[in-house]
């Protein structure tokens, strides 16, 4: 069975369940630790015929200063390849917390041309809840894939082009982290990194899209983003390092939102780089 080209940037886990076997699937753990955890690999669940996509060595420039730094189009493509990943593939992809990681692994291949590719809503812990079964080996490819990236357009932000908005204001930069964080009550994370916001930015907790961790409603993602954006606007989004950023991204587009854009290096870039 051939599956045909996505519709949405989320699936269920029944939809999942249903197309597993279809040849020209391919399903991805995005899995990474959050900066405070000390999350382990070994014998954990995964979903059959999945496959593992290491974000933090294989898909970020592991040469950047800062994490989770957007790669070249030779290196993406490259792993994508060596995934098997073809360009006929669909794709989906999903996390061990729920949504947190895997929206960063949607956005890449949405940046470099890719659109047939999907975050499983809920993840592991819904496909878990809905007792499906699971693995403890992910699937060894077989086959190289003819996977072709294209240039990346404007998707992506970087330290200068948030620098540029700072004066221009054409995007509205939407941050993902939580209130405390965004209103400096409480320390970042990260050693060393000083507390505060990007200028003329504003809050949105990640969490506020997701019950339970499957992702709200389109009616009431909509209705979160009309509080502070109308469907025309320009939207960046950023976050500690760029990944629940894309969190945010997922939600803009299933609520009709389609001028968006991430910013690579997020807070973590910012606070470094800048003073106030």
């Amino acid at each position: 069975m051939l599956l045909s080209k996505l519709d949405k940037p989320l699936v269920s886990v029944n939809w999942l369940h249903e197309n597993l076997m279809a040849s020209n699937l391919i399903v991805l753990d995005a899995t990474i630790p959050k900066v405070t955890d000390s999350d382990t690999f070994v014998n954990k669940d995964i979903i059959p015929n999945t496959l593992f996509f290491d974000l933090k060595q294989k898909f970020s420039d592991v040469s950047a200063p800062f994490p989770t730094t957007f790669p070249t189009l030779k290196q993406f493509e490259r792993e994508a390849q060596k995934l098997g990943i073809q360009q006929n593939s669909i794709l989906v992809v999903y996390d061990d917390k729920g949504i947190y990681s895997r929206p960063r692994v949607w956005w890449l291949f949405k940046v470099f041309g890719f659109h047939n590719v999907a975050v499983l809503d809920g993840g592991l812990p819904a496909w878990k809840a809905a007792r499906f079964e699971v693995s403890k080996y992910y699937e060894v490819v077989k086959t190289e894939g003819d996977f072709i990236a294209k240039k990346p357009e404007n998707q992506m932000y970087f330290f200068e082009d948030i620098q540029q908005n700072v004066k221009s204001n054409q995007r509205l930069v939407i941050d993902a982290r939580s209130k405390e964080r965004f209103k400096s009550l409480i320390d970042e994370p990260r050693s060393g990194l000083r507390r505060g916001t990007i200028p003329n930015s504003v809050n949105m907790p990640f969490e506020n899209l997701l019950d339970s961790g499957i992702m709200k409603s389109e009616t009431k993602l909509q209705a979160i983003f009309s509080k502070i954006a109308k469907p025309n606007d320009a939207l960046a989004f950023s976050c500690g390092s760029g990944i629940t950023a894309c969190v945010l991204a997922l939600g803009a587009e299933l609520a009709g939102y389609q001028n968006l854009a991430v910013y690579d290096g997020s807070w973590t870039e910012w606070g470094s780089l800048t003073t106030e």
